[in-house]
C-alpha cells in the first residue's frame, strides 16, 4: 500500500470508528459488534506504526500513550468551576425559588433537571474541533491538567462531531425561536474557535467491584467508593494506569455560546457534538416536575450502574441564569437537590433496655430526631452490651447514624471530640425492665435475659410474634391491639387467641361491631396452618423461617420432631449444634408443651408437611431475583422446595440456576459474571414439571 492509499485508508478507518463510537457512548446503540470495532482499531494501528508520520492527535489510537508524566501542570479555567448549593425536600426547593423570584420578580422560570454524578468534575477544551486539553476542577479557578488520562476514556470524543445539515435543521425546528439559528448554523459548520465542555468522570460500579476485587488479590488498599477510585485514577502520572480503570464521562454543560439560549439546548447540542449526556436529564416546567423527577432517579437509582446522590435543578434561561449571578462559590440559579441522608449525626438522649420474646434484654438509644433515608428516626438499636463497648457510647454523644434500604437505622460510630464534659455512662441493669426479676447472663452469649418465663414483655413479643406474617399471618392483629387484649386480661399466651368472641372485642376502645367482627373472622381463617409456618410461630431460639421450613422437610410432622432426640435433630441439613439444642430443649419444657396441646385444643390444626415423591431438584439450589407473572415468589420457592431443590438470597458459586422474573436486579449481572444458568419464567415452570 502507498502512503496516499494509506493515508486515504486511515482517514476512512478514523471517521468509521469514531461514528460507531458516537453510536455506542451518546446514542446507546450497537451497529457492529465489539469484536469487529476492535478489528478496525488494529487496522488503523498497524498501518499508523507503518506511517508514523500520518497519525494525528485525534487518532483513537492516540487513547493511550505518551510517557508517565513528572507532575501536572497547573491550568486556569476562564470561567470558575463553582460549587452548588444543597436542597434537602421540597419545602426547601420552593424557598429558592422564591428567592429567585424576588430577584427576578417579572421573569417566567423555568428548570433543567439533571441527574447528579457522583464522579469527578473536568472541563474539557477543544480548538477547531481538535481536544486541546483537560483539566480538573481544582481549587475553582485553577485545576489541573489531565488531558492524556482523560484521552484514555473512550465517552470522551477526541474530535467534535460535525452534525449533519438535517440534524442541524432539525435542531432549529424542535426548539424554533428560543435560539439563534444563524448563529448556531455558523458556530456548527466547522467547529472553528474555542469550545469548552463540562462533565463528570465517574466509574461504573462493575468496574469499581471488579478494581476492589484486583486490589485485594494484590494485597493493596481497596477504594472507598467510585467516585474515589475515578479521581484516583484521573491524577495518576502515567495514563497506561488510567487507561486500565475503565472510566466513563457524562457532559453536562456547554459553556461556548453557540447561538443556544437555554440549558436543555447545551444538552442537546453536546449530543450532536458526539458527547455522551444522560438519558435521565430533561426539562422541568416547575418546582413541581422537578421534585417528580427527583422522585423517580430517587427511586431507581440503585438499578442504575453509578453512584448519584441527587439532581441538579438548574434554571433553564442562560440570560437569567447569568443575570441571577454567582453568591460566594455557587451559582445562584442552579441546587442540587439531594436525595435523603443514608448517613447523619445526632445525640443519644437516653438508653432503654427492652425485653424480647426469648427473654433478651436489648438497648435502644433513644435520640434527637433527626431526617434520613427520606423519614424522621429517634431511636436506633444497640444490639448487645459488646456493642456498646466497641462504640465506646455514653449519654449524650454525638453519633454518626447509618441506615441502609428498610433496615433499623443504626449507630455507627461515636465523635468524641465533640463531647463537652456533660455526658454520662450508661448503667446496665440488675432486674428486668418490666417485671423485676434478675437478670441472668448465659454462658457464652453476649445477651442478657429475663429470668422470669412470665414477664409479662416477653408474653407481649411472642403473641406479637406468633401473628405475623412468616407465622400465622392474623391480618388486623397489630402491637397494639395485643397490648389491649393482654391488659384486659382476654388472652394471656398464643392460645387464647383462638377463643376470643366478637362480643369480647366490642366493648374494648378502637373496637366497633364490623371490626370486631373482621379481626374475629381473620383469627378462625388461620386455625389450619403449615407445620413450617407454626414451627417459626413458636418462636424458638435460633429458629427462623428457614430452619423451620428444614425441619418440616425433614420431619414431615410435628409429633416426630417431638419424638427426635439431639443426635439425631444435629443429622439434620443446615442445622448445627447449637440450633439443635435450641429446638431439643424447646420441646423438654412442660410449659411448652402444655401451650402446643392447649392450641390443638382451641381448633388449631397442623397440616403436615407434603414432600413430592419426585426429588428433582434435589442437590439444586436456586435464587429467585425480579417479578414474576404466573405465581409469587413464596409460591416459587415452595414448589422448588416440595421438588427437593433448595433457595438462597444471595449468588455465588454454589448457585445452580437463578430464575428471572420482570426488573431483575444486581443478581443477574453477578450470575452472568458466574456464568451461572439464567431461567426466564418459562424455562422455570418446565423445569418443575420434567
Amino acid at each position: 500500500m502507498t502512503k496516499s492509499e494509506a493515508k486515504q485508508r486511515i482517514e476512512k478507518l478514523k471517521q468509521v470508528i469514531n461514528h460507531h463510537r458516537y453510536l455506542y457512548h451518546v446514542l446507546d446503540r450497537q451497529e457492529i459488534s465489539e469484536a469487529a470495532l476492535d478489528s478496525l482499531k488494529h487496522e488503523l494501528y498497524k498501518l499508523e506504526q507503518q506511517f508514523p508520520d500520518l497519525i494525528s492527535p485525534d487518532s483513537p489510537t492516540q487513547r493511550v500513550g505518551g510517557q508517565p508524566l513528572a507532575k501536572f501542570k497547573k491550568v486556569s479555567h476562564q470561567q470558575p468551576m463553582l460549587s452548588i448549593e444543597d436542597v434537602f425536600n421540597f419545602d426547601e426547593l420552593t424557598d429558592w425559588e422564591q428567592k429567585l423570584k424576588r430577584i427576578l420578580p417579572k421573569s417566567d422560570l423555568e428548570y433543567y433537571g439533571e441527574i447528579k454524578m457522583d464522579g469527578l468534575a473536568v472541563s474539557l477544551v477543544y480548538q477547531a474541533g481538535l481536544m486541546d486539553y483537560a483539566a480538573t476542577r481544582g481549587d475553582g479557578k485553577t485545576g489541573e491538567e489531565v488531558t492524556q488520562n482523560i484521552k484514555t476514556i473512550e465517552a470522551v470524543p477526541l474530535k467534535l462531531r460535525l452534525p449533519a445539515d438535517k440534524e442541524i435543521d432539525n435542531f432549529i425546528k424542535k426548539f424554533g425561536q428560543e435560539l439563534d439559528a444563524k448563529k448556531l448554523k455558523k458556530s456548527l459548520f466547522n467547529l472553528k474557535g474555542r469550545i469548552e465542555i463540562r462533565g463528570e468522570v465517574f466509574m461504573t460500579k462493575k468496574v469499581f467491584e471488579k478494581l476492589n476485587k484486583e486490589q485485594e488479590k494484590k494485597g493493596e488498599k481497596l477504594f472507598a467508593n467510585p467516585r474515589n477510585a475515578a479521581a484516583g485514577s484521573i491524577r495518576q502520572l502515567d495514563s497506561k494506569i488510567t487507561a486500565a480503570r475503565g472510566l466513563d464521562f457524562y457532559g453536562y454543560d456547554l459553556m461556548t455560546d453557540l447561538g443556544q439560549f437555554t440549558h436543555e439546548q447545551s444538552h442537546e447540542l453536546l449530543k450532536l457534538l458526539g458527547v455522551k449526556v444522560s438519558p435521565e436529564n430533561r426539562y422541568c416546567r416547575d418546582p413541581r416536575e422537578a421534585e417528580k423527577l427527583h422522585q423517580r432517579i430517587y427511586k431507581i437509582r440503585d438499578k442504575l450502574d453509578f453512584w448519584t446522590d441527587g439532581i441538579v435543578i438548574n434554571v433553564n434561561d442562560i440570560k437569567l441564569m447569568n443575570r441571577l449571578g454567582v453568591i460566594g462559590k455557587t451559582r445562584r440559579g442552579m441546587v442540587a437537590y439531594k436525595f435523603p441522608a443514608e448517613q447523619t449525626t445526632t445525640v443519644v438522649k437516653e438508653v432503654k433496655f427492652n425485653v424480647g420474646r426469648t427473654g433478651a434484654i436489648t438497648p435502644l438509644a433513644k435520640l434527637e430526631p433527626v431526617q434520613i433515608g427520606g423519614t424522621t428516626v429517634s431511636r436506633a438499636t444497640l444490639h448487645n452490651l459488646d456493642e456498646i463497648s466497641r462504640l465506646g457510647l455514653k449519654i449524650g454523644d454525638t453519633v454518626i447514624l447509618e441506615k441502609a434500604g428498610d433496615v433499623i437505622p443504626k449507630i455507627v460510630k461515636v465523635l468524641p471530640k465533640l463531647r463537652a464534659g456533660r455526658e454520662k455512662e450508661i448503667i446496665v441493669p440488675k432486674k428486668c425492665p418490666i417485671c423485676g426479676s434478675p437478670i441472668v447472663h448465659k454462658k457464652g452469649e453476649v445477651a442478657i435475659y429475663c429470668s422470669n418465663s412470665k414477664c409479662y414483655a416477653r408474653e407481649k413479643e411472642k403473641i406479637i410474634h406468633f401473628v405475623s406474617k412468616k407465622a400465622f399471618d392474623i391480618e388486623g392483629l397489630g402491637i397494639k391491639i395485643v397490648e389491649q387484649l393482654i391488659d384486659q386480661s382476654l388472652i394471656s399466651d398464643p392460645a387464647d387467641l383462638f377463643t376470643l368472641k366478637q362480643g369480647d372485642l366490642e366493648a374494648l376502645e378502637r373496637f366497633a361491631a364490623k371490626s370486631a367482627e373482621n379481626l374475629i373472622q381473620a383469627i378462625n381463617q388461620k386455625k389450619e396452618v403449615s407445620l413450617e409456618r407454626f414451627l417459626y410461630a413458636l418462636g424458638i431460639r435460633n429458629v427462623g423461617e428457614e430452619t423451620a421450613l428444614d425441619l418440616a422437610g425433614h420431619f414431615g410432622s410435628l409429633e416426630k420432631i417431638q419424638q427426635t432426640g439431639l443426635d439425631d435433630l444435629k443429622k439434620v441439613k443446615d442445622i448445627g449444634a447449637v440450633v439443635a439444642q435450641s429446638i431439643y430443649d424447646y420441646f423438654q419444657d412442660k410449659g411448652n408443651l402444655k401451650l402446643i396441646d392447649k392450641l390443638r385444643q382451641n381448633g388449631v390444626k397442623i397440616l403436615a408437611k407434603k414432600v413430592s415423591r419426585k426429588q428433582t431438584l434435589a442437590g439444586l439450589t436456586f435464587v429467585i431475583t425480579g417479578s414474576l407473572e404466573s405465581l409469587t415468589r413464596d409460591e416459587a420457592k415452595e414448589k422448588i422446595r416440595q421438588l427437593g431443590g433448595d433457595i438462597s438470597g444471595s449468588v455465588s458459586k454454589k448457585t445452580d440456576y437463578l430464575v428471572v422474573g420482570e426488573d431483575p436486579g444486581s443478581k443477574h449481572d453477578k450470575a452472568k459474571k458466574l456464568e451461572i444458568k439464567i431461567l426466564d419464567e418459562k424455562e422455570f415452570s418446565r423445569l418443575l414439571i420434567k
